[in-house]
């Protein structure tokens, strides 16, 4: 896989996290429906990676992360919620197309 793939790939991950997230009433998930909603959109990815993409996307402050029983829990936040929607953009996490 050449870098600059695994950068697209990486980047499009993050941003299906955020708008999964986005669409929670509680603006949360854990890791495991995370892994589900990925493999909707065609990801299929470890935990491993998942709890990896959590990490980045909690140190860039798009979402806080809590540890639940082991299980890793991610909430949105209002940045990570700007991200989302295309009202801002991060280095990294793919810009959403318009809806529509």
């Amino acid at each position: 896989m050449s870098h600059h793939y695994a950068e697209l790939l990486a980047a499009d991950i993050r941003l299906v996290i955020l708008r999964a997230l986005a669409e929670d009433p509680g603006y949360s998930h854990n890791e495991s429906v995370l892994q589900q909603v990925l493999e909707l959109f065609g990801h299929t990815e470890s935990r491993d990676r998942i709890r990896t993409e959590l990490s980045w996307l909690a140190e860039q402050g798009l979402i806080t992360v809590r540890d639940a029983l082991g299980y890793m829990v991610a909430t949105l936040t209002g940045r990570g919620a700007d991200v989302a929607a295309g009202r801002a953009t991060v280095p990294g996490v793919k810009r959403p197309g318009p809806r529509g």
